[in-house]
């Protein structure tokens, strides 16, 4: 592996693999015998080095737990057929962090120190990606705030970090969906193109709810006429209307700009469709369920991948689908997984190699 950046490592003396298997694993709840961590100081990263995962040892005055500045991205790693190992679109997920740290006036990660430092750690904890359809390791980066002392301003300091995390299927079962009208979780100017902690907290109660009244997440709502649609918990939504895949515009900000949204697109072109990025409705989306042309409605994000959607639900109206019809959605999730493990020609340059 080619790397330009000479970071220190310290092994484990004894793996976490031995007493743990890979089989169907939970969604981020194990993690990877190493982490990398990489400090900000004085303008400028220092202390980059890999080590055993371990606990973090920090003041309460920590300026992240009081003044949010904390970001985060979500990546996974594959294994194909001969056992190599690769990361899909990394490169997209470190541009859209360093965005995100713009936005929430934190320092860039260069990308010798994003890049290199995540390759070296999947290399070095390799083992620890699933050889098995449907699974993956979940990559998380994190940056947050490490100043120690109150006073609502931006961090002089910071510490990056990267943690691995083996994983199955994210969601087992097509979803539940209840269209948000009462909260908001995104308005024009605000932070929701970023991947910070604020929008996830943000978001917990609605989900909350929703799932009192048996659905699984929310579709959310624009923050003042609660009618032109966003996205997901944790993913972003297509539908596909007459044929025509549709997906919210993501110009205002108020959306997440998904790699594998954007993914999504590219091989939905490839399939002969045309895809829509536009302001839509939820009235358009009920009138086109009415009228019979609203043939799916599916997620796509990293965790999430490709998730058919089984029902929808908007105050009184409830939309159930027959997600065994789902052809589109079939057909991407195959040609995606296709991909991943290396069954078919990359033809994109999406998988990068370790």
């Amino acid at each position: 592996m080619e790397t330009t950046l000479d970071i220190n490592i310290t092994r484990v003396e004894s793996s976490k693999l031995n007493d743990l298997s890979l089989e169907n694993i939970p969604f981020g709840k194990y993690f990877s015998n190493h982490m990398l961590e990489a400090d900000y100081e004085n303008g400028e990263w220092k202390n980059v080095e890999i080590k055993p995962y371990q606990p973090l040892i920090f003041e309460p005055t920590l300026a992240a737990l009081h003044y949010g500045q904390s970001i985060f991205e979500g990546i996974k790693a594959y294994k194909d057929a001969d056992g190599e190992a690769y990361i899909f679109r990394p490169y997209d997920n470190f541009v859209r962090f360093n965005i995100s740290a713009e936005r929430l006036c934190m320092p860039t990660v260069p990308e010798e120190i994003f890049m290199d430092g995540m390759k070296q750690l999947i290399a070095l904890d390799k083992n620890w990606i699933p050889f098995r359809e449907n699974h993956s390791l979940y990559i998380r980066p994190l940056m947050f705030a490490t100043d120690t002392l109150l006073g609502v301003r931006p961090s002089d300091t910071y510490k990056f970090m990267v943690m691995l995390s083996p994983s199955g299927p994210y969601y087992t079962t097509p979803m539940k969906i209840a269209v948000e009208s009462k909260y908001t979780r995104a308005v024009k100017g605000g932070v929701g193109f970023s991947k910070n902690a604020g929008n996830y907290a943000n978001s917990m109660l609605a989900a909350k709810e929703a799932k009192e009244k048996g659905y699984d997440q929310v579709l959310w709502t624009d923050g003042f006429e609660h009618k032109w649609l966003q996205e997901v918990g944790m993913m972003n939504i297509m539908f596909i209307i007459d044929g025509v895949a549709v997906t919210p515009d993501i110009s205002e900000g108020t959306v997440l700009n998904g790699v594998t949204r954007n993914s999504i697109i590219v091989m939905l072109q490839e399939m002969g469709f045309t895809v829509e990025q536009r302001k839509i409705s939820i009235d358009e989306v009920v009138a086109a369920y009415k009228n019979g042309t609203l043939q799916e409605v599916f997620g796509c994000g990293t965790a999430a991948t490709i998730a058919p959607i089984a029902e929808l639900g908007y105050e009184d109206v409830r939309m159930p689908f027959d997600v065994d019809s789902f052809k589109t959605a079939i057909a991407l999730r195959k040609h995606f997984d296709d991909i991943r493990y290396s069954r078919v020609p990359d033809t994109h340059g999406w998988m990068v190699k370790i």
